[in-house]
């Protein structure tokens, strides 16, 4: 039985009612960003490494887990969310199949090496950091959500380090930031693959953005068809209730 601390509650994965998560309402817990982009990255089945930048409370890589048996390690900066995601995977008995470090993802070389994964992925903080005054008086939320450790190109250049030549990094973000993400992944020579919107309903605007490049691919991007995520009356459509929730 793992500890829980202040207001930490046990929840399950959304579609996976036998894997649980350690989440907490002030420090962290994960939203439907992080399950789409889970569902729409590329994984090797059966062998391989895979990286998760910003990892939060571990999250995705216990969603990748279910999806591959490659290795999978994660790197998260703020301390309380490493150790909710470390006592996850205590929780779920995957300390083989899933490593947790703790670090700044500018400095990981060391660490992760260079160019030895062959999938990275990452659901970075989407906003640029705004002045003291405008921000987040809950530290964790503030770094989770702004700019504050890491930029989109820290983020970008960090992906293009330890992602092998011709693997894969996939990433879910804000639409607005569409052409920041065009021109970093073109600078650091990942090349975009693959780009999918998501859009709350029909009729809406996109309000999130789910993109895969290759290191030093061909130029080819594919847009996939829209996602959409809510019908008319509010329930989910049929597409989002199977990534959600898994296919019946």
């Amino acid at each position: 039985m793992v500890q829980l601390f202040d207001d930490e509650r046990i929840d399950y994965l959304l579609k996976e009612n036998d894997m649980q998560i350690i989440q907490s309402p002030t420090v962290f817990s994960f939203s439907l960003d992080a399950v789409l982009l889970a569902h729409f990255s590329y994984v090797p089945i059966k062998r391989g490494n895979i990286l998760d930048l910003c990892s939060g409370n571990g999250v995705i890589p216990l969603l990748l887990s279910r999806r591959s048996h490659a290795h999978i390690t994660g790197v998260e900066i703020q301390e309380r969310l490493y150790d909710m995601a470390t006592r996850s995977l205590q929780l779920n008995k995957l300390h083989d199949k899933i490593t947790m470090l703790h670090g700044d993802l500018t400095r990981m070389q060391d660490k992760l090496g260079h160019s030895t994964f062959d999938v990275v992925t990452c659901n970075p903080p989407y906003f640029k950091t705004p002045a003291r005054t405008e921000q987040n008086k809950n530290d964790y939320l503030t770094i989770a959500r702004h700019e504050v450790y890491c930029t989109l190109e820290d983020v970008v250049k960090a992906c293009k380090l330890h992602v092998r030549p011709g693997g894969k990094v996939s990433m879910v973000h804000r639409p607005g930031r569409l052409v920041d993400i065009l021109t970093l992944f073109r600078k650091y020579k990942l090349e975009p693959k693959r780009m999918r919107l998501v859009y709350p309903k029909k009729g809406r605007e996109a309000n999130m953005l789910l993109i895969e490049g290759i290191r030093d691919g061909k130029a080819d991007l594919t847009i996939l068809p829209p996602l959409y995520i809510y019908e008319e009356d509010s329930t989910y459509t049929i597409e989002a209730k199977e990534i959600i929730y898994g296919r019946k």
